[in-house]
């Protein structure tokens, strides 16, 4: 009962903070750091790319070059060109070109780095002309881990490849998560965002860079429901945020004959960095929250009340509940005397 879950706070020296929430204390409540996991916000906004390819470490071009020289030192005359095909760049970003040693082309488009290479053929077939294809390899490709129909490894069309289109490209999100969180991996840094807060606004539909890992799955924040309601267990977030009423909901409500509807409970634990005095902090790290849900102003205030992941949210019992389990109890054993005493008879 509430009464017995509050009574270590009527002691000279508590071990926990006890916060009555109201329409009143809400601004300030809600000022108080956040608890337990949390999308922290700095998930990267869109930005614009060229709309090239561009070439990286480990890819591979086809090179083929012409040349209408009757004595060339690269083709034969029966045909008039000749192809250098799948020519990996090198960890240093070269090629390697007969005649030429290498060619620098990490970086550059496709276009750029066929200019650059008829450029250093110049010295050697000087009517010389280049064609240059490109494949891209694992560093120039981003991954799709999990949570889409086909996950894998995606190549980078152009460096205006965005990640709404990366998971058009992987057939969406499978339809079976239960809001799924987007998880980008870039360069040993990790953003998280819920994914319909990535659809709702195109200044999250971020530019992808060569080597990011996409990451698609379940909510995985939680909080615990427990007491007199109708469902006792941990429920997983059904959106970015939700508040006390919908808690409530969320658990089956409360149950009518046993819940107490003035002891309502959230109990949140806070680490220490997070304390502080003066009402602008909690000034323990446990803190129980009560409502009164026979009341306008605990309702709304409810209402507005941010549930947190780790969160318990907790429906006391009535006393009445107590009175009629013992008037059970004690009737069940009148029942029993009479029926013994039928049978002695």
């Amino acid at each position: 009962m509430q009464s017995e879950i509050l009574a270590q706070a009527d002691k000279q020296n508590p071990t926990f903070q006890v916060v009555e929430v109201t329409r009143a204390n809400m601004p300030l409540i809600a000022s108080w750091p956040q608890t337990g996991p949390t999308l922290d916000g700095s998930w990267p906004r869109t930005s614009s790319g060229t709309n090239q390819s561009v070439i990286q470490t480990g890819d591979h071009i086809d090179i083929r070059i012409w040349d209408s020289q009757e004595n060339s030192l690269l083709t034969n005359p029966a045909e008039k060109s000749t192809v250098l095909p799948a020519v990996e760049v090198g960890a240093n970003g070269a090629v390697f070109l007969p005649y030429v040693d290498e060619v620098f082309v990490r970086g550059l488009s496709p276009a750029s780095a066929r200019g650059r290479i008829q450029e250093k053929l110049e010295a050697i077939v000087p009517t010389a002309q280049v064609q240059v294809s490109l494949t891209e390899g694992r560093g120039n490709a981003i991954e799709m881990v999990s949570g889409v129909v086909k996950p894998g490894s995606f190549p980078l069309p152009s460096r205006n490849y965005k990640i709404l289109g990366a998971i058009a490209d992987a057939g969406g999100i499978n339809p079976g998560l239960k809001n799924p969180l987007v998880r980008l991996i870039r360069q040993g840094a990790t953003y998280e965002i819920s994914a319909r807060t990535l659809m709702e606004s195109g200044a999250y539909n971020s530019l992808l860079l060569p080597g990011d890992t996409v990451v698609i799955e379940e909510d995985y924040r939680t909080f615990t429901g427990m007491g007199a309601s109708s469902r006792q267990t941990l429920v997983t977030f059904p959106k970015d945020e939700i508040n006390a009423l919908e808690a409530l909901s969320l658990i089956g409500g409360l149950y009518d004959v046993r819940a107490d509807p003035t002891g309502v409970m959230v109990l949140r634990e806070y680490t220490p960095k997070q304390l502080g005095s003066g009402g602008a902090k909690p000034n323990m790290q446990q803190v129980v929250f009560t409502f009164d849900m026979t009341t306008a102003d605990g309702l709304f205030a409810a209402r507005k009340f941010p549930i947190y992941p780790d969160d318990v949210v907790l429906a006391t019992e009535s006393p009445l509940a107590g009175l009629q389990t013992l008037l059970s109890i004690i009737n069940s054993g009148v029942t029993t005397t009479q029926r013994t005493t039928a049978l002695v008879n």
